[in-house]
């Protein structure tokens, strides 16, 4: 009798071992997508940053054009008396 006891128990830990490393392959899957996520959002936020860099430099740019067309239009005498 205490040897199929102690047959059973062993038999409960080589099956709660084998889960365990069912469990091990599986967050280490999860560990490296959430890896592959984290690095993916990286370069979305670079992007986006390269984005907002881009805007800011346009808008500079329109700008000084603005303020470049109106002082020519003033030096040619064609901008509107308000």
């Amino acid at each position: 009798m205490n040897e199929n006891v102690e047959n059973l128990v062993v038999e409960h830990l080589r099956a709660m071992r084998a889960q365990m490393g069912k469990m091990e392959q599986v967050l280490e899957e999860v560990n490296l997508r959430m890896t592959r996520m984290e690095a993916g959002f990286n370069v979305l936020r670079r992007d986006n940053t390269l984005l907002h860099e881009t805007d800011a430099g346009l808008h500079a740019r329109m700008d000084r054009m603005e303020r470049d067309v109106a002082r020519i239009e003033r030096r040619l005498e064609l901008a509107d008396a308000d």
